[in-house]
């Protein structure tokens, strides 16, 4: 009881931050590899993009890290506004690649090349302030979990849509 008690003193925010973000990406790796990819393979190219492009439409919720009160004030506003306004444009996007591929627009795949790659890039300019800033360390309330559970989620997505993208032509239309 008394060794369980230290090992449980000895994890600070920091390290659960970090164990909680790494186990969120494995475990949406497997379901990816064992769910997901199989079921998506059997459709074509738009409708297998568009429930990966789902997962990126919540990324609205960013824009929490703007309400008084929800965010350790600590933390630069500068980062803040980034991350929630990288965020929110996101799902902008995605959500307009969703219409484009229901409708078969011409521009469907370059606007989802578009949403996908800014997405992408923002989800690493995030990581790298939240790596520069030691994000973990500041009180997050429920910020916490759109670190640990929904960007692992929205990183497999995005590699699973820059897979399709790329083996575009190889996939059936």
């Amino acid at each position: 009881m008394e060794a369980a008690t230290g090992m449980r003193l000895a994890m600070d925010n920091v390290t659960i931050f970090w164990m909680q973000l790494l186990l969120s990406c494995i475990v949406f790796t497997i379901v990816a590899v064992w769910y997901a990819w199989p079921s998506l393979t059997k459709l074509s190219r738009n409708s297998a993009l568009i429930p990966l492009l789902f997962l990126h439409v919540p990324r609205y919720v960013g824009m929490t890290l703007l309400v008084t009160g929800m965010i350790d004030p600590k933390l630069p506003r500068e980062f803040l506004n980034g991350a929630a306004y990288g965020d929110l444009l996101e799902a902008a996007l995605a959500l307009a690649s969703i219409f484009a591929l229901r409708s078969n627009w011409r521009v469907a795949v370059p606007l989802v090349w578009v949403a996908n790659t800014w997405g992408f890039l923002d989800l690493l300019n995030g990581v790298r302030g939240v790596l520069r800033l030691n994000v973990p360390s500041f009180d997050l309330g429920t910020i916490w979990y759109i670190y640990t559970f929904y960007a692992p989620l929205v990183l497999v997505s995005h590699l699973m849509i820059f897979w399709i993208l790329i083996k575009s032509r190889s996939w059936k239309q």
